[in-house]
């Protein structure tokens, strides 16, 4: 492992927009370099305010995937799996867990999805459900589940493509977490294209040049993934197209809880 990669992955574990790889030219992964201040550093905090700045990557966010590029993108998430696997952190990193308590504990990390205040009685029951069910099915899973540090956030908007190139930004969700959490990321917002099987299977065959998987836990990861949503809504409904991005939310979480719980 080169110092480049030490020095950018010492940066995941500082907070907020810091929190980015950066990995050498041997590891494959494309994402911005931190720029350091006159002082030498990378991270200013003034007051509350956290100031940093990154290199530019030309680019446009992967919105219509082909499998082809779905195969680039499980190769390039199994690189930064099995770069951060080899990596020593450095005395006092921290970063936050996408782990069960995570995701379906008291607190969860984006938010209690099944309080969502606008659920009807019907929703608001089916994804109560969803968490005790998925709580025990995880616990049961989780001891040969693949975990460690994960970007959390591969969704379209944060892989840009440049010619046959594709970059990876925005890691301020950067955590430890289950493996599968980032590929179910990276395919959930595609679910309704007519080639999903096809961006599925490409997703996992990329993945799998690099790094076994084991999918049989995806469909769990995809509704939890769904879930975290509803709860990161929450805070946000007075925004501009809130409502409507909460709509959404909460109808791919119960067509998916649904699924899941019949299955």
């Amino acid at each position: 492992m080169s110092s480049v990669t030490d020095q950018a992955l010492a940066l995941w574990g500082m907070a907020g927009a810091t929190c980015t790889l950066a990995a050498a030219a041997q590891g494959g992964i494309s994402v911005p370099a931190p720029v350091p201040s006159t002082s030498g550093e990378v991270l200013h905090i003034i007051g509350a305010i956290q100031i940093d700045m990154l290199t530019w990557l030309e680019g446009a966010p992967m919105l219509h995937p082909d499998p082809a590029q779905f195969h680039a993108l499980g190769h390039m998430l199994a690189r930064l799996h099995r770069v951060s696997d080899g990596w020593t952190p450095p005395r006092g990193f921290t970063r936050c867990a996408w782990d069960r308590a995570g995701l379906l504990g008291d607190a969860p990390l984006w938010g209690r999805f099944w309080d969502h205040p606008d659920l009807d009685t019907a929703d608001r029951a089916l994804f109560s459900r969803l968490r005790a069910r998925a709580d025990t099915d995880l616990e049961r899973l989780e001891p040969a589940l693949d975990y460690g540090l994960i970007h959390a956030d591969p969704v379209p908007e944060n892989i840009l493509i440049a010619g046959s190139r594709q970059h990876l930004i925005d890691f301020d969700d950067g955590g430890y977490g289950f493996r599968l959490f980032d590929l179910a990321t990276a395919l959930l917002k595609h679910r309704d294209a007519p080639d999903y099987p096809a961006l599925l299977h490409a997703l996992v065959a990329g993945y799998r040049t690099l790094r076994p998987l084991d999918t049989r836990a995806l469909d769990l990861f995809m509704v939890l993934r769904a879930a975290t949503y509803v709860g990161w809504i929450v805070p946000r409904r007075d925004e501009d197209g809130a409502q409507a991005r909460s709509a959404r939310f909460v109808t791919a979480t119960r067509m998916l809880a649904q699924a899941y719980l019949d299955a």
